[in-house]
């Protein structure tokens, strides 16, 4: 790898990110109110941007964006948040250009032509077009099996924290007892 010049080396020209400010410390759980601040600066600073229910997305140049991400943290720490926990994805590319509506765009019309593929098997076979759903089995998983269960307390058995559990060949969803 050739000896790079830090002086020289320019950012991506363009990113990107998804990111959630966690505040810390604040008097309640609920944090709509710096979510809505958050998307007020956002609003103002001409970037592309969209909500989710766990962040958001913004897309620009990288200098333009990581700048917008401190802004958020500075007005929030201007309003009395002492401290901030934030999580930030970045994605950059150098072989085209793609905004963040393009890659859904992108996934779209590839589940749009899947619904197309079942409907034409549907009707091939007699069926009515329409959406099945069905448990998948261990040998259905390209992944390895999950972590074997833990015992808490006298019988219990409780999944590991963060993953589904086995029920037979079948991988379920860890209910609440």
């Amino acid at each position: 790898m050739p000896n790079t010049d830090l002086a020289t080396l320019s950012t991506p020209p363009s990113c990107i990110a998804d990111f959630c400010l966690i505040p810390l410390g604040t008097p309640t759980a609920s944090v709509s109110k710096e979510v809505a601040e958050v998307q007020r600066i956002l609003k103002r600073s001409g970037l592309e941007y969209s909500m989710h229910s766990a962040g958001t997305t913004v897309e620009g140049s990288w200098d333009d964006v990581m700048k917008i991400i401190g802004q958020c943290h500075a007005l929030l720490h201007a309003n009395g948040v002492v401290r901030i926990q934030s999580d930030i994805r970045v994605g950059s590319r150098t072989d085209k250009k793609q905004g963040m509506q393009d890659k859904v765009d992108a996934v779209t019309k590839l589940l749009a032509q899947d619904e197309d593929e079942d409907e034409d098997q549907g009707q091939e076979q007699g069926a009515k077009p329409g959406k099945t759903w069905s448990l998948l089995k261990n040998e259905d998983l390209a992944t390895p099996p999950l972590e074997k269960s833990s015992t808490i307390g006298v019988g219990e058995e409780h999944p590991p924290v963060g993953h589904g559990h086995r029920r037979g060949n079948s991988i379920g969803i860890a209910q609440e007892h």
